[in-house]
Parts: C-alpha cells; sequence; structure tokens
C-alpha cells in the first residue's frame, strides 16, 4: 500500500563538464537524502560535450537514478557502447525510431511509477519530428503505465518550451526546460496544474559563458574566427528545480528553483540545511 503524501524530486539543468560534476556530488553528499528521486541532464557531462561511462558511474555514485540528454547525447561515440543497456539514460524520444535509446522510462519510486520524457525543440535545433506530437503520442502511452509523468524539453527557443508546456498543462505532473544553461526566473503551477519552468539553468563554473571558457568563446563571437570551446574551470554553481507531487490528488503542488554556489558554501549550506529542516 503506498502512504506516502508527497514526492520530492531534484532535476538538475545540464551537468557542464568537472565543474558541474564536482559542485552536484557536493550538494547531494549533503543532501541527496531528502529527495525521494533525483534526475539531471547529462549531456554535456563529458568536458562539455555527451556522456561516457565513467561520467555515468560518477553521477550514479552521486544518487543520480535518471538521465535525460539533448543535442549533444551522440556527441562521444561511446555511448553507442552502453545507452541501449542503460534503462534510465535517455536521448530526446523525437529521433527517428531507429536511433539507438530510448526517449522516455518509467521508474518506480516509494510504490509510485514515474513516467519521464526526454524532447527535443525544433526552433534552431536539428529538424527532428515535432515535439508535439511525439509527446503527445507518449502521453498517451504512459498515462496508464504510469502515476505521474515528468517532461524535460531540451530547447533553445523559449517560446517553444511554453508552447509545449502549454499544449501539455494538466496532462503531465511537470514540465522543465533544458539547453540554454541560464536559470529562468518564471517558475510556476500552469492553470491546469502542470509545473513548470523554462530553464533549470547548469551545473558548471560560474564565471563563464553557458560553462564555457571566455577566450575561446570569445575569438568566435567577437573575431568570427573558427575556435575550440574549453570547459571554464574555478569556482562552480549548481542549478535545477526541486518538484513537489501530492500522491494522492497525483498534482504538481510546487515547483521551486534550486541554485549552489561554491563561493557561498557555507551560507547555500546552511540555507538548505534550514530549508530541509523545516520542509
Amino acid at each position: 500500500m503506498n502512504t506516502c503524501r508527497f514526492l520530492r524530486i531534484l532535476f538538475l539543468g545540464d551537468i557542464v563538464g568537472a565543474p558541474g560534476r564536482r559542485v552536484v556530488g557536493k550538494f547531494l553528499e549533503l543532501f541527496k537524502d531528502n529527495f525521494d528521486l533525483i534526475i539531471a541532464n547529462a549531456e554535456n557531462t563529458a568536458h562539455g560535450f555527451g556522456l561516457t561511462q565513467k561520467n555515468l558511474d560518477e553521477l550514479k555514485s552521486f544518487g543520480i537514478s535518471v538521465f535525460s540528454g539533448g543535442n549533444h547525447t551522440f556527441d562521444r561515440k561511446e555511448i553507442f557502447n552502453f545507452i541501449d543497456n542503460e534503462p534510465y539514460v535517455l536521448r530526446p524520444a523525437n529521433y527517428p525510431p531507429s536511433t539507438p535509446g530510448r526517449g522516455y522510462t518509467v521508474i518506480e519510486v516509494k510504490g509510485y511509477k514515474i513516467g519521464i520524457i526526454n524532447i527535443l525543440g525544433r526552433v534552431f535545433m536539428e529538424p527532428l519530428e515535432s515535439p508535439f506530437l511525439v509527446a503527445d503520442n507518449l502521453v498517451e502511452t504512459l498515462k496508464n503505465d504510469s502515476d505521474f509523468i515528468i517532461l524535460d524539453i531540451h530547447a533553445e527557443a523559449t517560446a517553444e518550451k511554453m508552447a509545449l508546456a502549454n499544449y501539455l498543462d494538466g496532462r503531465v505532473a511537470a514540465i522543465v526546460g533544458s539547453h540554454t544553461h541560464v536559470q529562468t526566473a518564471d517558475e510556476r503551477l500552469l492553470p491546469n496544474g502542470t509545473g513548470y519552468i523554462t530553464d533549470m539553468g547548469c551545473c558548471a563554473a560560474y564565471n563563464s559563458v553557458i560553462g564555457m571558457a571566455l577566450p575561446g568563446v570569445l575569438n568566435r563571437m567577437v573575431k568570427q574566427l573558427p575556435s575550440k570551446f574549453e570547459i571554464a574551470e574555478g569556482v562552480a554553481q549548481m542549478c535545477g528545480v526541486e518538484i513537489t507531487i501530492d500522491t494522492s490528488s497525483k498534482t504538481c503542488t510546487a515547483v521551486k528553483r534550486v541554485r549552489f554556489n561554491e563561493a557561498n558554501l557555507d551560507e547555500d549550506t546552511a540555507y538548505y540545511l534550514n530549508y530541509f529542516k523545516q520542509s
């Protein structure tokens, strides 16, 4: 018999390279036991591009259970060696059916089945199948096999994310955005009860351009010259959202931004110690 009234889920934004993995590890070492499920976008964990088995194993050791992807999912060819054998490692569901991996999964948490969908936007992105059509079909597929559904829309355009969220409002528990690496301040419950945020942000070096070192970025953007992007080093910040689901009404009751910065380690640690104590 299910007796858990609320499920608390942490969904982390794009983890970028070693600094991102490091700050996530620090936070979860302290606070992972406060969450019933931890999910993360992991398409940038391998030096900013893709995912390796070593990175995956490290993130699992932190307590992360499910991993979503995006346009960089297949940047590391090593992923073809393990993605089909990892039921909780996702790539966007709107890739062609023959693409390795899977675009959704179902995981059981405290007796409840949570469906998780990964979708790639099309505006300024790869011309994949319509995220609206694919999400529509998958929600219909999962509604009989899961108690709640959470969707990660990995997209460039905020309008596309908002449109998909409103299209699915009331049919899924929560929709979170990833890809732009900048946490937005629009977390809310939509009119029909779906929790939403346009972008969760990223877990990466704080003094950077979306996790990348300044020299390469500026050389390309200012001088318009070919330049390799390298991971920025230094103090890192973790960004994500906490999603609370009422298991009795099967609705999302809250979406809250989470930020944890190594530069304010003592203050941020004290804040979350008090936060979890009170909640």
